[in-house]
């Protein structure tokens, strides 16, 4: 079994708290993987940053697979930490984080300020379409964000109430914190500090998705790592759609975030339907016309959603 040390850490703050009232257990928290997050930041050599719901698992399933073939590392613990340095420590420590929600803003409060300890370290941004993540964000959130999360985001960000049973997907996609506007200020932030620097590459979900083997070529030769032909092909095959779904149903994966939730309720796999511009799908025409002007005049350009 292979562990992480941040997230035994991160797992340990979680429980010694979790007897404590609500408000002195959220602060708590957010104070320790604060200061958690911050070390993990310091000591990564790279950083994946994404929001959830952008494609983020299935890039660190397909980046998991390519060190294994080469370097022999577990395939069935994806990594989220530390995991691949543990294994061979001439692999790269990473940090997996929004970097801007709750405790892991400590992330971009360091770019905002260009602390000097960011130089050089690698940084992929992940991005993608803030209507389709929206559609999407709104069944993870109801449906598979851990309950600390969101009991961490809605108090420190919400008062404390949110009637995540009661509201509908229109109404999520106007919420003021969880919405499509939330969404698209969460793009334009890194979207600006990251597109100029020389040591971050911004990487859209959209091209991943169109052109799998050249885009995981683009960030790996980013990483400096240089996979065969071969290894790259044998993982976009390992993390095609239907092959990910089958290893969920299965329980192949070690991670708890990889596990099925409830097999009669297809909206609760966490490979749901990976689909470009399915946000069409669930809104009504009106609907999808206002998202797609919202990302279209709000988005910043160097993401490539906005106006043609």
């Amino acid at each position: 079994m292979v562990y992480s040390t941040d997230r035994i850490l991160h797992w340990s703050i979680l429980g010694l708290t979790a007897p404590l009232p609500r408000p002195l257990r959220v602060r708590s928290r957010h104070r320790l993987l604060r200061a958690l997050q911050n070390s993990a930041m310091r000591k990564a050599d790279a950083m994946i940053i994404r929001h959830p719901k952008t494609g983020g698992t299935w890039l660190r399933v397909l980046l998991t697979r390519l060190y294994s073939l080469k370097y022999g590392t577990s395939v069935r613990r994806v990594f989220k930490a530390d995991e691949l340095y543990r294994q061979n420590r001439n692999l790269p420590r990473f940090l997996v984080t929004n970097g801007y929600i709750s405790w892991e803003r400590t992330t971009a409060d360091a770019f905002s300020a260009d602390a000097p300890f960011l130089a050089g370290k690698k940084t992929i941004f992940l991005a993608r379409h803030p209507g389709d993540v929206a559609v999407s964000w709104y069944i993870q959130y109801t449906k598979r964000t851990k309950a600390f999360k969101r009991e961490m985001m809605e108090y420190e960000m919400m008062d404390g109430h949110f009637d995540r049973e009661g509201i509908s997907r229109w109404e999520f996609l106007q919420h003021p914190v969880l919405g499509l506007d939330a969404l698209i200020d969460y793009h334009n932030f890194w979207a600006e500090v990251l597109h100029q620097r020389d040591d971050a590459l911004i990487v859209r979900y959209e091209d991943l998705r169109t052109d799998t083997a050249k885009t995981l070529r683009r960030m790996t030769d980013f990483l400096g790592e240089d996979f065969t032909d071969e290894h790259i092909m044998d993982a976009v095959d390992f993390g095609s759609v239907d092959n990910l779904r089958a290893k969920e149903r299965e329980g192949y994966f070690h991670n708890t975030s990889l596990r099925l939730r409830n097999a009669d309720d297809p909206d609760t796999l966490k490979v749901r339907r990976a689909k470009v511009g399915g946000f069409h799908e669930d809104l009504d025409p009106e609907q999808a016309e206002w998202v797609e002007k919202r990302v279209s005049e709000r988005c910043h350009p160097a993401l490539g959603y906005g106006k043609k």
